[in-house]
């Protein structure tokens, strides 16, 4: 008996598993088990980081096209600020050479028309 119980041993350590699909449950093929649960997950996790990115980049690339706008307008600002300081820089000048000259008068009679000018701008801004 103790012959025939070594014996039920030895089988019992050689005998294999094998699951419903023919694989054996020892080996590393991907069964009904716990993989197929990690590789789902995985799937699953992966498309959800796909999306991310893809969201990620296309906002990249819209704050890139927003960025290139600003840029533009801010050049054009930037020209304009230009061309408009060189006109009153023109307009002082002319200013400047009034007020050498003996016509006073004249030169309070500017003053006062740029003086209204400037009210009636910004009661214009001011209604808006």
């Amino acid at each position: 008996m103790r012959r025939a119980g070594l014996v039920l041993k030895e089988a019992c350590l050689l005998t294999v598993v094998f699951t419903g699909d023919g694989a054996a449950a020892g080996s590393h093929g991907y069964t009904n088990t716990g993989y197929s649960v990690y590789e789902e997950e995985n799937d699953r996790l992966t498309e959800s980081l796909r999306t991310k990115v893809s969201t990620i980049k296309s906002l990249s690339i819209e704050i890139g096209t927003e960025v290139k706008n600003q840029n533009k307008m801010l050049s054009e600002m930037e020209n304009d600020f230009d061309s408009t300081g060189g006109l009153l820089g023109a307009t002082m000048g002319r200013l400047r050479t009034l007020s050498r000259g003996s016509q006073t008068k004249l030169l309070c009679y500017m003053m006062l028309f740029s003086l209204f000018v400037f009210f009636v701008i910004y009661w214009i801004i001011k209604l808006r």
